[in-house]
C-alpha cells in the first residue's frame, strides 16, 4: 500500500507535478486535503499558477484522487475536475485502517480534530489549511498535515507532501526529496 497525501496546491501545476513525479507515480491512490485550484485572496500569485493546467494533470492522473473541499474550493472548480470534491471530508479504507481527510478550516484546533477523529473512528486523520506540517500520534489516531507543495508557511519555506505506507508515514521536501518528518505505524 502506498498513498500520496497532498494539500493546498492552490492552482500551482508545476508544484503538483514535482510532488507527483517524485513521490506519487507508484501510489495506489492520492488524497488531496483541499484548496486545489484557486490561489486564495490572501496568498501571493505564484509563477506556476495555472489552475486549468493543474485540473488537467489531476484529471489525467492514473490513480484515483480523493479530494475534500477546502475553504478556497468552489462549485466552479468542480466544473473542470473529473473527480468529485467531497465535503466536508473524505473517507478511505486501506490495509485495515480508516483514513479521514478534512481541509481543516472548520476544525482548526487539536481538541476539535481529536473529537472529529474519535467520532469518525479515524486511525489516520489528515488535514491541511495551515500549510505547516504535523505528524503525531495522539491516543489511537495519527494526525497528519502534509503542509503545502506550493505556499509553504514553514519557517524554512520547505514545500512538502506526504506518503503513507503499511509501516510508516513520511513527509517529504518536494525539491530536495529529503524526509522532513517520519512516524512508524
Amino acid at each position: 500500500m502506498k498513498i500520496g497525501v497532498i494539500s493546498d496546491t492552490h492552482g500551482c501545476q508545476e508544484h503538483w507535478s514535482r510532488a507527483y513525479e517524485a513521490f506519487f507515480r507508484d501510489a495506489d491512490f492520492i488524497i488531496h486535503a483541499g484548496d486545489v485550484l484557486y490561489h486564495g485572496p490572501r496568498n501571493p500569485m505564484l509563477a506556476d499558477y495555472n489552475p486549468a493546467g493543474l485540473a488537467e494533470k489531476i484529471n489525467a492522473c492514473p490513480q484515483p484522487v480523493l479530494i475534500c473541499k477546502g475553504n478556497c474550493d468552489s462549485e466552479v472548480d468542480q466544473l473542470v475536475l473529473d473527480t468529485p470534491i467531497q465535503s466536508p471530508y473524505v473517507h478511505a479504507f486501506a490495509e485495515g485502517r480508516q483514513i479521514v481527510a478534512v481541509h481543516g478550516h472548520t476544525v482548526e484546533d487539536a481538541a476539535a480534530k481529536d473529537k472529529m477523529a474519535a467520532a469518525l473512528g479515524a486511525d489516520i486523520f489528515i488535514s491541511g489549511h495551515v500549510h505547516i506540517n504535523v505528524l503525531e500520534k495522539r491516543g489511537n489516531t495519527v494526525f497528519l498535515n502534509p503542509g503545502s507543495p506550493s505556499l509553504s508557511k514553514r519557517e524554512d519555506g520547505r514545500q512538502t507532501c506526504a506518503v503513507i505506507t503499511e509501516s510508516k508515514i513520511e513527509i517529504y521536501d518536494i525539491d530536495s526529496r529529503e524526509t522532513v518528518m517520519s512516524l512508524e505505524l
